[in-house]
Order: structure tokens, then C-alpha cells, then sequence
């Protein structure tokens, strides 16, 4: 009892003290899982910030390498135009972004067309397509720097101004702006892009560059939705966006004079400065347009920088600005798993359920020890039980035996009659001893699997007849009625006739021993379609439903049996479900307490 308590009281600790690391890991997984989730959003917003600058960095490089003197335009002086494009296409690793380009002057003058080879701009042949795109440059009172519906970039023209549009003036805590007039617009440049090497290339690269290992869908759109790179899908809720074609001055690459400015400049000029540091921008909305958009106007000031301090000469450049304050696209990105919150859930519901899996197995392994320890525990009982049940089965005869040989060896017996009657008692007993052999070494070799089976096309009629032969004068004996019922021409089916008639000896035995003072047994075969069907029944003690599905099991005996001292070693019924199922049968049982039983054997037709 002792033990038991002590064994339970551990059992009880190991499945607390694993429920309670369960517990530990559920709320260490949940924390992982927040963490890295913050971790991969914030990767993503930076990887989505660096993939659209870099896309910006390439088409401000397309926009603001081209801005010449404004007097280059005034007195169709190309050559810094062919020099700035030249320089422009050795250094881009995609020269073919551009298609061509196209000068619209004001006034109704005819477009001009870049001719790369002469390095100049040549008058271009009318078409409705260059008119087309005329009208919407010049419908606008303010241009915007991309039309999306083209692929174009639109660059202002203004005439050459002696003034200064915007000078910013530092002093020591404050900031002074002074604003002018713009200068007069002369045209529009239109930078025609090709969008298949902007689809193509570009954006491909910039996928293999911040998102390489392919957890995350890259998808552009366009203002009203529509897929320009890449379905959208389910990219309305992104993990992370940003947007594209961006013009504004907060992601310009300024140029310095040590820098591509210097390089590209015909004519140094000592006095000219252009400065890399930006101290301050401001961003307002102006002026409405006809179709209702804005125009974005920034104000950048820049630390100038001069040998001596003196006065600088400030070179003026203007920026068109974006409609509505908005992108004209949409750089979105969204994880494969559908979100970020989607795959961390997926993962953290992944290594739950294998830590759940592993504590599953944990307790059941340990329930599965318990379970055999307590079977062990029942068969090693059981066989104790055996061991005894059979020690005293062997005993009785062996008494009988050794009483009547000592009376004939002692010449107790004289007459004939007598000595019949000793030797007769011998040879039962003997016979008794030998069928309990028998049957402990029948089910020890189909326990074992080295029982041979001989397997024959055969009448099991016939050998339930033989059964019932081989039982009949002990049954005589014991004053039992036997009522069989034997259907004839059965079909015959394969079988091992010895083991057949075993069985049925077997369910004779037990009628006989738990018969209960009911001197009646019943035998009959009968056809049950595809199987031949063994019957078996008696109106002996019964057997109770708790009882029914371990009747079976070797060594077990019911307790109202033991009780009631019927000899017995709990083999009978496991030897007979043992050679059925090597049959391919099965038993059946119905049973009542106080009114007998009924086996029925089925054996399946082959």
C-alpha cells in the first residue's frame, strides 16, 4: 500500500512538473513571437524605405541629370544637354530606361525630338500622339513631374532670371526667407520612359537586392489600383508600402562641384557653389488647378559654402511637384504567409503543437509504462494463479493414482473385480492428467507461433462429430443430456480438423465444469452463408457483462468461479480464440447469469 502511494505521488509529480513546462514554453513562445514579430516589421518598413529610394535615387537621376542652362534652350545651344546625356547613360546601369525625348516650347511651336547620334534636338514629324500629350502638359497650370498614363517625365523650362527665386539667409538662431516671382516658363521637356525595362529590370533587381530570400510578394500599383508591377492581390492591407516616382527635393541626391556636377560642367566657375547639406525643408500646398489637384511647393535651405565667406551666387532649379501630395505609385509589400501577424501565428501554432506534441508523448509514454506495469502486474498475478489452479488440478488425480497403485502394490485388492475397478480408476485419472497436459502445451505452442497447423479441405461436421464422440462417455458418465444438431453436407472449407475438434472439446469441458447442476449441453453446426457455423450452448452459472471481453485472456478466471472453487486454469477460451483467429473466424457469446451460455463459432468459407 505503501508502495502505491509512493508511486502514485511521483507519477503525479512528473505530469505537474511537465504540464508546468508546457505552461513556461506557451508563454515563452507567445513573447518570441511578439519579438520577432516587431523584428520582421521593422526589417520590412526599412528593406520597403531602402527599395524605394533606391528606385527613386534611379529616376531623380533620369529627371534632374538634364537640367541645363536655361540660356541652352533660349539660343538651341546643345551641346551640356549631349554631354549631360552621355555622361547620364555611362553611368546608369539601365540606359535603355529612356526612351527618347521630347521639347514642347511654348507658343504653339512645333516639338522638338533628341537626336542621340548628332547630339541635338531636331524638329519632330506631327502625330496625334505627340499632340495628345501636348495638351495635357500644357491643360495644367502646373505640370505634374510624371504622367503615369504615358510613362513620362515632365521637366519645366523657365527663361534664364537674374534674380533669385528663394534665398535663405542663416543667423545665429533664426532663419530669414526671402521669396521671389518664378521666372517665365519657355517649355516642357518629356522625358518618355519605357515602362518594360522599369518592369522588367529595374524593380526585379531591387526584389532580388531587399528581399532575396523570397519571404515577402513585391507589388506595385498605380493611384486608381491597377497592377503595375506584380498582381496587387492581397496587398490592399500591406505589411509595409512606400511610395514611387517621387520627385521631392527630402530624397534628391544633391551634386556637388568636387562631385558629377563638377564632371559635367563645360566651364568651371570659381564662384558657383553648389552645396550637400541640407539644413531645413518646409513642404506647403498653393495654388488649385482646373481639375482640382494641388501643387506641392518645397522650400529647401542650403549651408552654402565659400572660401572667404563672401556673397554666393545661387543656381536656381525648380521642381515640379506631385498632384494631390500623393505618389503616382505604390510600392507594397506583403509576407507569402499572407501578413507578418498571419506567419507569426502560423509559426508560433507550429512550435506550440510540437511542444505539444512532445509533452504528449511525454505522458503518454508514462501512461504507457504505468499501463504495462499494471498489466505486468495482472499476468504475473494471473500466472501465479495458474500456477496454483494447475498444482492443484495435477494434485487431486495424482492422489487418486497414488492411493489405488499403493492399494495394489500392497495387495489391498485380492479379487479380480477389485483390481478392475483400481486400474480403471488409474487409467481415468491418467486420462484426466493427460488432457490437461495436452492443453497447456497446445496453448504454449500457439502462444509461442511454433504450433503447426495442418490445413485441409475439410467437413468441420464431421469433426465436431468426432468431438462429441471422443466426449460422449464422459458426459454419460456425469448423466448430461446432449442434444446436437449436426446439419449435414455443409460446404467444405480449409481447416485443421485436430484444432476443430479441440475447440469444441474445449466449450464441452467448460459446459460440463460450470454447468452448475444443469445437466444439459447442446452442439450444433449450421450454415451461415459465407462461414460455417460452430454452436455451443448450455444453461449452466453464466458469465456477466463485466466479464464477457476478459474471458479470453489466458490465465483469467471470473470471480464468481474462484469463489464458488471450481477447479479450472484459465486456458480453455484463450486456446479457443487463439486457433479461430488462426482460422480467419471469430467467437461470438451471449450470456446471462443464472441461465447459461451460448459460444457461436464462426469459420469463414475458402
Amino acid at each position: 500500500m505503501k508502495g502505491s502511494l509512493v508511486t502514485n505521488l511521483v507519477l503525479g509529480g512528473v505530469l505537474l512538473v511537465l504540464t508546468l513546462f508546457l505552461g513556461l514554453q506557451y508563454n515563452w513562445l507567445r513573447q518570441a513571437s511578439e519579438a520577432e514579430r516587431e523584428r520582421l516589421q521593422k526589417r520590412v518598413e526599412a528593406d520597403t524605405k531602402n527599395f524605394a529610394g533606391d528606385f527613386n535615387r534611379e529616376l531623380q537621376s533620369a529627371f534632374f541629370s538634364f537640367q541645363t542652362e536655361p540660356s541652352s534652350w533660349e539660343n538651341s545651344n546643345w551641346s551640356e544637354f549631349g554631354q549631360r546625356y552621355d555622361y547620364w547613360r555611362s553611368k546608369t546601369p539601365y540606359p535603355e530606361l529612356i526612351r527618347e525625348f521630347i521639347y514642347f516650347p511654348n507658343g504653339g511651336g512645333p516639338p522638338l525630338r533628341y537626336d542621340p547620334v548628332n547630339h541635338r534636338f531636331v524638329e519632330a514629324a506631327a502625330s496625334p500622339e505627340l499632340g495628345e500629350l501636348r495638351s495635357k502638359i500644357e491643360a495644367e497650370a502646373s505640370p505634374r513631374s510624371f504622367l503615369e498614363d504615358v510613362d513620362a517625365l515632365v521637366m519645366p523650362i523657365f527663361r534664364e532670371a537674374n534674380r533669385v527665386d528663394h534665398m535663405v539667409f542663416r543667423r545665429s538662431s533664426e532663419t530669414v526667407t526671402t521669396a521671389a516671382l518664378m521666372p517665365e516658363r519657355t517649355g516642357h521637356l518629356a522625358i518618355m520612359l519605357d515602362r518594360s525595362v522599369i518592369t522588367g529590370r529595374i524593380l526585379p533587381d531591387l526584389v532580388a537586392k531587399h528581399f532575396p530570400e523570397g519571404n515577402f510578394r513585391v507589388s506595385v500599383a498605380d493611384r486608381t489600383g491597377a497592377a503595375v508591377y506584380q498582381p496587387a492581390g492581397e496587398a490592399a492591407n500591406p505589411d509595409a508600402k512606400a511610395g514611387l516616382m517621387s520627385l521631392a527635393p527630402d530624397n534628391l541626391l544633391l551634386l556637388s562641384s568636387n562631385g558629377m556636377w563638377s564632371q559635367m560642367m563645360t566651364e568651371r566657375k570659381s564662384d558657383v557653389r553648389v552645396s550637400e547639406r541640407v539644413e531645413s525643408k518646409t513642404f506647403t500646398h498653393s495654388e488649385s488647378t482646373p481639375e482640382g489637384t494641388k501643387t506641392d511647393t518645397f522650400t529647401v535651405e542650403l549651408k552654402p559654402r565659400t572660401p572667404d565667406g563672401g556673397p554666393v551666387k545661387a543656381r536656381t532649379s525648380v521642381f515640379a511637384s506631385t498632384a494631390n501630395g500623393t505618389d503616382p505609385w505604390m510600392l507594397n509589400v506583403l509576407h507569402t504567409s499572407g501578413s507578418i501577424d498571419a506567419f507569426i501565428s502560423g509559426e508560433f501554432t507550429k512550435n506550440f503543437l510540437i511542444g505539444l506534441g512532445v509533452y504528449l508523448l511525454l505522458v503518454g509514454a508514462i501512461i504507457a509504462i504505468v499501463l504495462s506495469a499494471l498489466r505486468s502486474k495482472r499476468f504475473a498475478q494471473r500466472q501465479i494463479d495458474f500456477v496454483s489452479s494447475v498444482s492443484h488440478e495435477f494434485r487431486t488425480p495424482l492422489a487418486v493414482i497414488y492411493s489405488a497403485s499403493e492399494n495394489l502394490a500392497d495387495g489391498v485388492a485380492h479379487d479380480r473385480e477389485q483390481v478392475a475397478r483400481y486400474g480403471g480408476l488409474i487409467k481415468n485419472e491418467g486420462r484426466k492428467l493427460s488432457a490437461m497436459v495436452e492443453q497447456i502445451l497446445e496453448f504454449a505452442g500457439a502462444r509461442s507461433g511454433k504450433r503447426k497447423y495442418n490445413f485441409v479441405l475439410g467437413d468441420v461436421t464431421e469433426a465436431v462429430r468426432r468431438a462429441l464422440e471422443e466426449a460422449e462417455p464422459a458426459l454419460k458418465e456425469s448423466g448430461f443430456e446432449v442434444e446436437s444438431s449436426l446439419t449435414p453436407d455443409l460446404p467444405k472449407t480449409s481447416i485443421d480438423p485436430d484444432a476443430i475438434e479441440t475447440v469444441v472439446r474445449n466449450l464441452i469441458q467448460n459446459a460440463v465444469k460450470y454447468s452448475n447442476g444443469s445437466r444439459w449441453i447442446r452442439v450444433a453446426t449450421e450454415n451461415g452463408g459465407d462461414s460455417i457455423k460452430i454452436v455451443v450452448e448450455d444453461r449452466g452459472i453464466g458469465i456477466s457483462d463485466a466479464e464477457r471481453k476478459k474471458i479470453f485472456e489466458p490465465f483469467y478466471r471470473g470471480k464468481e468461479v474462484v469463489d464458488a472453487q471450481i477447479h479450472g486454469n484459465g486456458l480453455g477460451l484463450s486456446l479457443v480464440k487463439e486457433i479461430i483467429d488462426v482460422h480467419g473466424g471469430k467467437v461470438g457469446l451471449t450470456s446471462e447469469i443464472g441461465k447459461g451460455s451460448r459460444f457461436v463459432i464462426e469459420v469463414p468459407l475458402v
